[in-house]
């Protein structure tokens, strides 16, 4: 229990800004047995995102509120995937080979096609989930629990489908002092039943109340089949930032899958 506990948290400090306890290091031992937890990172990070939409909403708008579980959110992870996300842009908008796309994805700056996606990905996850949340608040059978289950099961499912990727592919760097590089070495089937477990768990309650809302999985899955594919195609694997980028897609096909299926199924 104490080793899975240090595991646990080795997890919540890599992947989060949340203090942790002081003999909490990035080891790369324990950091390769921490994907095993990332799902359940998106439930800590889902839950602290939906109360402060909640505690924003019960004095302003629920578009405001929305603005704010963002924000939180941003700042809970420190940006962790968004950044990712935006370094995939420019790697993959600016560059033509595998070498220059690792080279400009190395790069801190972020360029145009990094600024341009994540003001386009934020703006999607705010039209989003208010415009889910706004029709969840206008069907009296959805309960403010429903909502509560909406964000941790985005969080979650989006972090199995991006953590995923390193069971079926492989790391597209050769230098051993990038950052990501131990998660993606040595997985036994605890990393995988654990994050398979924390990933689907929350979608499985979610659908107690809609089954319907069980084929989002469906979306969220091709997406992340087709990004592993893309970055297979151009780079021969994927990279940190790669998983980053594919959990921040995939939380937004999540929120729309939701949407549809609430809409039209």
């Amino acid at each position: 229990m104490k080793k899975e506990l240090h595991i646990f948290f080795t997890s919540l400090m890599f992947y989060t800004r949340i203090p942790c306890p002081k003999n909490i290091d990035h080891h790369p031992d324990y950091l390769n047995k921490a994907t095993r937890y990332f799902p359940l990172i998106g439930w800590i990070v889902g839950s602290i995102s939906f109360f402060a939409f909640y505690l924003f909403s019960l004095f302003l708008s629920t578009e405001i509120a929305v603005i704010f579980a963002l924000v939180i959110s941003v700042l809970t992870t420190g940006a962790f995937h968004e950044d990712g996300f935006a370094d995939v842009c420019d790697g993959f908008g600016g560059g033509w080979t595998k070498e220059k796309i690792l080279i400009i994805m190395k790069d801190s700056a972020i360029g145009a096609y990094g600024a341009i996606g994540i003001v386009l990905l934020f703006l999607l996850k705010f039209k989003l989930l208010s415009e889910s949340i706004l029709i969840f608040k206008m069907d009296t059978s959805i309960s403010i629990l429903q909502v509560f289950l909406l964000f941790i099961s985005a969080h979650a499912l989006s972090r199995l489908a991006a953590i995923s990727i390193i069971f079926t592919h492989e790391y597209s760097r050769d230098d051993a002092t990038s950052k990501s590089k131990p998660i993606a070495k040595n997985h036994t089937w605890k990393e995988i039943l654990g994050s398979f477990s924390f990933g689907l768990i929350p979608l499985f309650v979610f659908s107690y109340f809609h089954y319907q809302f069980l084929f989002a999985i469906v979306p969220v899955f091709i997406t992340r089949y087709f990004l592993a594919r893309y970055f297979q195609k151009w780079i021969d694997g994927y990279t940190g930032d790669c998983l980053g980028a594919t959990q921040q897609v995939c939380e937004v096909v999540y929120y729309l899958s939701i949407l549809f299926i609430w809409k039209f199924i």
